[in-house]
């Protein structure tokens, strides 16, 4: 399964409680392969994420079909730990 992880561009912040952090990580750990697509700041320019999933919030996974999946990040990094992220 090749899947995009839309996430913010600040890859140096690596705390365990920032949400882009907790589902990289996740994907890391779970040994889930992905695309890294580093987005804009700027809410006003997340146009992709948006499409996806009618939202301007990180993080975003992107799946092979287009559809994109986004909910609270410790849920997102649940769902990938236990295997479940393709039924997300």
């Amino acid at each position: 399964m090749a899947v995009k992880l839309h996430r913010c561009s600040m890859m140096w912040l690596k705390l365990p409680g920032h949400p882009c952090w907790r589902v990289q990580k996740a994907l890391d750990d779970a040994g889930v392969e992905y695309e890294l697509v580093k987005g804009p700041l700027s809410r006003k320019k997340r146009t992709r994420v948006a499409e996806l999933t009618g939202q301007d919030k990180y993080p975003v996974i992107e799946r092979e079909d287009g559809t994109g999946y986004r909910d609270d990040s410790q849920q997102m990094a649940e769902k990938i730990r236990s295997g479940q992220l393709s039924s997300a």
